[in-house]
């Protein structure tokens, strides 16, 4: 449980910090008594303690940054005490010996803070104005990243190169020999002197990063050439990049020159798999260079605040076309009028939109379908196999607080304990990844709905795959992450990973969807057919999930949207409060399925009506619903989405013709200025210089 998590790690912190302190309050008291033996292994254990913290769990100490005993005070602190340990040891001269060694000590500061100096240049000149991937951009010479404990970890530079001074010191103290000290000392300058010597070869300029001017003018021949016509603009937080991935596969297969423009650098590698070209225009300023380009239409899969900046731009059409269709008008934002066109999936939308009223007219919405469904398989009738496969699949609680967002809170272990009380069925739980980031009841529901299954697992029994199935999935892993990521180094920087996720190499994305393929049927095949699962990962998709199951149980979202593209029975929580007729008319997508109330009592019927499907009275009503809600299957959804971007990029072409029509109109040229002073009786430039 997260609770349970997050109470040990905070019990871990807690007693990392009071051994930190207790090991300091030994230097400082075994130092002034003084008591060597003491002395020296509470200042040998403290720094390996820092040391062991700093490189395995940094995040245990960052309770210290926030009361400023962060790592350069910690070390220069034990330092200081180790110095007025040697002072109190008999034998050792301060004048004479003792001297050089602080002198010696204050110098490696210095040159520590020298080299965080030109840590901090080196990362400011590899920083560049834009971050492209799938672009071949070796005109840009980039280089690879210096390492990470030179350029970016000045807490594990100070402490690991400090390592050597404290060793010398403590046997110095131990042996009262100075010499000790000095070579240490020595040792310690000799590696931060060249830790700064290897660094600034950076600032060099065979390894220094093009102006922001010739970055500019590089990227404005690449578009000139490659020539994008339609591009997917996406701005978000961490935990959003979901929203754009799911639009991937259908960027990839429109016809068009696609392109994707980002404005979070983090957001360069949340970004599936893909062989579309992707930009990151961090500034507003270095975006504008889009208007200048063939890009003629933006697709938006969500609204953010950045949003509104690249609308500024006048020579390219907008549509928004959501991450996801559902039935909540929350879904339908106000923002969406500020789009020239809004692209839903089907009649249903439409409606939604026309019903919400905020302001987006009939007439700037456009049905092009869900080209994502491709891969979800058709209803083949009754389930086969020895047991029901039951998708739970519910959605978050939200932002705005309404009890009908998720079941988790109300039903959802109700809902769990009905299924597995039938030993027909076989439960695969896949809660939305948000999941109790709102509301702690929908996490704590959560975890308790996770022990059910995992209780309820013990309880069953039987043949399980042989070893050669967990080594093919094994196998299958390793291939698919090969394909769907880069290895980079620790030490990879942005413009490193640049530099290594160029124009991609034949035909990635069909060797993707071979491998995905391939790693579905071992996913599997991995597991007993009775052994219920708990699916947290994004592998295995939603939709492998889909068909995978007989039946989904989910709430009013987009899954359920997207379910019924299968026209396979579902059933919806109905945890609003409304009556069920209230609950059928608000939400159109629950009108083929059954309602579940929060006792979910109506289970055992439901899994009745699956096993039996004379007795299922939706079917008619899921075929009618679903080109309602997807519409028509003919055409195909993406030849409808190619339909859409084809209209919209003749609008926006119209539009340019119209624009450089009255700018030619409103500009004359130099004869027709000539011509209308000769009109008016006034001589022109020419005729002046003549009659001088």
């Amino acid at each position: 449980m997260p609770s349970a998590g997050l109470s040990l790690r905070r019990i871990v912190q807690l007693s990392a910090l009071l051994a930190m302190f207790a090991l300091f309050t030994a230097q400082i008291v075994s130092a002034l008594l003084p008591n060597v033996p003491v002395f020296i292994a509470a200042s040998a254990a403290g720094l390996a303690l820092d040391v062991y913290l700093q490189y395995r769990d940094p995040g245990l100490l960052a309770p210290l940054g926030k009361v400023r005993f962060d790592v350069t005070v910690r070390q220069l602190l034990r330092d200081m005490l180790i110095l007025v340990g040697l002072l109190r040891i008999d034998g050792i001269d301060p004048t004479r010996e003792q001297a050089p060694l602080l002198i010696g000590l204050c110098v490696f500061y210095a040159l520590h803070f020298a080299c965080q100096a030109v840590s901090v240049l080196v990362r400011r000149t590899r920083t560049l104005p834009i971050v492209t991937r799938n672009i071949d951009a070796t005109a840009l010479r980039l280089t690879t990243a210096p390492p990470r404990i030179l350029a970016r970890r000045q807490g594990n530079r100070l402490l690991t190169f400090s390592l050597p001074t404290t060793a010398g010191l403590l046997v110095t103290a131990a042996t009262t020999n100075a010499y000790w000290g000095g070579i240490g000392v020595g040792i310690a300058l000799a590696l931060i002197i060249g830790g700064i010597a290897y660094l600034g070869t950076w600032l060099l300029p065979k390894k220094r990063a093009k102006s922001e001017q010739t970055v500019m003018e590089w990227l404005d021949q690449w578009l000139a050439d490659y020539q994008p016509t339609v591009a997917m603009y996406f701005s978000g937080g961490t935990t959003s990049a979901y929203q754009a991935n799911m639009w991937l596969s259908t960027l990839s297969q429109i016809d068009a020159k696609p392109l994707i423009v980002l404005r979070e650098r983090f957001m360069v590698q949340k970004i599936d798999a893909t062989d579309v070209p992707i930009i990151c225009f961090p500034k507003v300023a270095t975006m504008f260079s889009l208007e200048n380009s063939t890009l003629k239409l933006m697709l938006h899969p969500a609204n953010a605040a950045k949003t509104s900046q690249v609308l500024r731009i006048p020579t390219i059409k907008h549509a928004f076309t959501n991450h996801g269709e559902s039935d909540k008008l929350s879904s339908c934002n106000p923002y969406a009028k500020a789009y020239d066109e809004v692209w839903v999936a089907g009649p249903a939308a439409r409606e939604r939109y026309l019903m919400a009223e905020v302001g987006v007219e009939d007439k700037d919405i456009v049905e092009v379908g869900r080209p994502q469904l491709t891969p979800i398989r058709p209803y083949s009738g009754q389930p086969t196999g020895t047991y029901t496969n039951v998708l739970y699949a519910p959605t978050w609680e939200g932002w705005d607080g309404n009890p009908g967002n998720t079941s988790v809170v109300l039903a959802g272990e109700n809902i769990v304990r009905q299924l597995l009380a039938d030993d027909g069925v076989r439960l695969l739980y896949k809660p939305h990844p948000m999941t109790g980031s709102v509301d702690p009841r929908a996490g704590a529901a959560n975890e308790r709905i996770k022990t059910m299954i995992r209780e309820a697992n013990t309880n069953r029994s039987g043949a399980r795959p042989g070893p050669e199935a967990a080594a093919e999935l094994a196998r299958r892993t390793v291939e698919l992450d090969t394909l769907t990521s880069t290895a980079f180094r620790t030490s990879a920087d942005e413009m490193e990973r640049m530099l290594l996720q160029g124009a991609p190499r034949g035909d990635r994305e069909a060797e993707i969807t071979r491998a995905t393929t391939a790693w579905e049927s071992a996913y599997w095949a991995s597991f007993p057919e009775w052994e219920h699962q708990i699916i947290t990962d994004a592998r295995p998709a939603i939709f492998t999930c889909f068909n995978q199951a007989d039946l989904l149980i989910s709430d009013v979202s987009s899954v359920v949207s997207d379910w019924l593209s299968s026209e396979k029975p579902y059933a919806v929580a109905n945890t609003s409060g409304m009556t069920e007729a209230a609950f059928r008319t608000g939400f159109p997508t629950v009108s083929a399925g059954a309602i579940l109330t929060p006792a979910a009592d109506g289970v055992p019927a439901l899994l009745d009506a699956v096993r039996h499907p004379e007795r299922d009275e939706f079917t008619a009503a899921r075929a009618e619903l679903k080109e309602h809600l997807l519409g028509p299957s003919d055409p195909p959804s993406l030849t409808r989405f190619n339909a859409a971007i084809d209209a919209l990029r003749t609008k926006a072409d119209e539009r340019r013709v119209r624009m450089e029509s009255r700018l030619a109109a409103e500009i004359p040229g130099p004869r027709e200025s000539a011509e209308e002073l000769e009109s008016e009786g006034e001589p022109s430039g020419a005729e002046d210089s003549v009659n001088a």
